[in-house]
């Protein structure tokens, strides 16, 4: 039963990052139907930049702050530099679906280059922002540390804030609007194509924060956030694409369900269990699990 306990809250962790990634992917997705494989660079870049700060300054919390800022910008900088003309100039039919991911494929290498350059291929590590050591409770320890826990409550904290951004304020109306029907918000007086900028900073600053605690639990190097892309991608789409909520479910389950196979069956099958779970979700829901049907909801 204690085996049983830690593997749950160890996988509610593991999920709670992978929550992030899935959701920065989400929210590109809902604005421009593309899936940014980019990400991973972008949280990357961002990550080696509050890994700057936090080193210089002994701040883990100032280094995450710069990690969120250097991914909103980044982020904002790709769409407006990058996707923006990229859509000026496609061109119809198929090839239109496809140039996009190629291209976020593309710019993920340049970034993983250009980060090689700067900082080298060796792993570098940040200083936890809590104890790694798991809780004692009498003569029992559990292998769930504080950061474990600060991970999975800075993880929800952030989800709270983009819940009542996207449910209760103006931005989130028109981010919403632009995703679902740009055409209308166009009629309304929103300006799209910023609002879509404004929805890839927020991504990007999401995806700091998700290479950052990353990073605190393990090392740094232009490699090691491709496994979390992998993840997140898999989790957004058990969750739903056009659900931000499902991105989260998804990342919880996949999560759990990948700790359940490290503790129980061996490390080798992790990887294969994660396509696993994405192929049964997807006999099951096609759609997603959180899927509402066809017709579009804000």
């Amino acid at each position: 039963m204690q085996k049983l306990l830690e593997t749950f809250l160890i996988g509610l962790s593991t999920g709670s990052i992978y929550a992030l990634m899935s959701l920065a992917l989400v929210l590109v997705w809902r604005s421009t139907r593309v899936v940014n494989f980019a990400q991973a660079g972008q949280a990357m870049l961002s990550t080696y930049i509050g890994f700057e700060i936090a080193s210089r300054t002994e701040i883990f919390w100032l280094g995450l702050a710069f990690a969120i800022a250097a991914g909103a910008l980044l982020g904002a900088g790709v769409d407006y530099f990058f996707m923006r003309v990229l859509f000026k100039h496609a061109v119809s039919g198929p090839a239109a679906v496809v140039a996009p991911v190629i291209a976020t494929l593309g710019l993920l290498g340049l970034i993983r280059s250009i980060v090689g350059l700067i900082w080298g291929g060796e792993f570098k590590s940040i200083k936890s922002p809590a104890s790694t050591d798991g809780f004692t409770f009498g003569e029992t320890t559990i292998p769930f540390s504080a950061l474990n826990l600060l991970i999975i409550v800075t993880v929800f904290v952030i989800l709270i804030i983009l819940a009542i951004i996207f449910q209760r304020t103006n931005l989130g109306l028109s981010l919403r609007a632009s995703a679902y029907a740009p055409e209308i918000a166009q009629l309304a007086g929103i300006r799209t194509a910023r609002t879509r900028t404004i929805g890839w900073a927020i991504a990007g600053g999401v995806g700091g924060v998700a290479g950052m605690l990353v990073t605190a639990s393990n090392f740094l190097s232009p490699y090691s956030l491709d496994l979390l892309l992998v993840f997140g991608f898999i989790a957004a789409v058990i969750g739903g694409l056009e659900s931000m909520v499902g991105s989260v479910v998804g990342a919880l389950i996949l999560g759990i369900a990948l700790t359940f196979i490290l503790n129980y069956i061996g490390t080798s099958l992790v990887f294969i269990g994660g396509f696993a779970v994405l192929i049964v979700v997807l006999l099951v829901k096609p759609d997603g699990i959180m899927a509402r049907g066809r017709a579009r909801r804000a």
